[in-house]
């Protein structure tokens, strides 16, 4: 059976991948699958920079809207409803694209992941979900370095993971992400869209101010007022800063520089992430040439195949 042909857009937050995929998803008569782990939960628009029905340009997009936020979404489940939308896409004669920031989910669609079999201690674990983010963080950075450079300490649930893994295989989990197989049913095009430091940095400043002014503030109040201070939902940046301005433990303006800070660290890790795990094509942002440039790398990874309706 041939391997199906797929585009992936990835890149840091803020840098402009939904209107460059609009344009090449035009121009190849392509599918969009999100890969954003937060867009796919209803009513978190503004916080998500979620992409809009006028900006879809009649494209279809998937994995958009399909969640309520109480509800948990994890990389395996993206993994297995991508799977099938690729399928779907192409048996259809469309080209699939994913486009998105979410590197775990990304990559788990392409690689075989060797920890898949490991199963968790339910004890371990409840004996790690007693622990602070910052103690159980602390716990992985000793025993796994590198798994720590690349999940954040908020980010409980990974961090929980990845110690279980650990404990149960006695081997960094960080060894079971870098030893990947290429799967058997895919063709991966990785293509990055980046932009230098700063003016990345000035984008995502830019960004959340202008959230703000689109009405951030009330999407996140009614987030808080559904008490789900503990669902996966509540925990993305622009949400988790703005629940501590609500409960007055921050100003709405320190709550505005955390928002700004970490979507900045946010960014790096997910370069780190793609650079550190993908064979990416990378193209600069912003350019009078960027569009063109996206277009041949498209051009050359399929060789027009016929199967595609061009």
């Amino acid at each position: 059976m041939n391997k199906i042909p797929v585009v992936v857009l990835l890149g840091p937050t803020a840098v402009g991948k939904t209107a460059l995929s609009v344009l090449l998803a035009k121009t190849f008569h392509a599918e969009v699958i999100s890969g954003d782990s937060m867009q796919v939960y209803r009513g978190l628009d503004i916080g998500t920079a979620k992409i809009t029905t006028e900006e879809m340009q009649q494209v279809p997009h998937h994995l958009i809207d399909i969640l309520d936020p109480k509800d948990a979404y994890t990389a395996a489940k993206f993994k297995s409803d991508a799977v099938k939308l690729i399928h779907d896409i192409a048996e259809r004669g469309y080209l699939p694209m994913i486009v998105g920031g979410t590197g775990l989910y990304i990559q788990s669609v392409f690689y075989d992941y060797a920890f898949g079999g490991v199963k968790e201690d339910p004890a371990y674990r409840k004996k790690l979900e007693a622990r602070s983010e910052e103690e159980l963080w602390l716990e992985l950075k000793r025993l796994d370095p590198a798994s720590s450079k690349v999940i954040h300490p908020n980010n409980k649930r990974r961090v929980i993971r990845a110690l279980g893994v650990i404990q149960q295989t006695k081997q960094p989990f960080s060894a079971y992400q870098t030893h990947l197989t290429l799967g058997e049913q895919f063709t991966p095009c990785f293509i990055g869209l980046n932009l230098p430091r700063e003016k990345l940095y000035a984008r995502i400043n830019q960004r959340v101010d202008m959230m703000l002014e689109l009405g951030l503030l009330a999407e996140a109040e009614k987030l808080f007022h559904m008490q789900l201070l503990n669902a996966p939902a509540t925990r993305g940046i622009g949400y988790k800063e703005l629940f501590l301005y609500f409960e007055g433990k921050l100003t709405l303006e320190e709550a505005t520089e955390q928002m700004k800070k970490n979507s900045r660290h946010f960014a790096k890790r997910q370069l780190t992430w793609f650079r550190n795990r993908m064979d990416v094509t990378w193209i600069e942002a912003e350019q009078p040439e960027t569009l063109q440039t996206a277009k041949q790398v498209i051009k050359e990874f399929l060789q027009l195949d016929d199967r595609l309706r061009f």
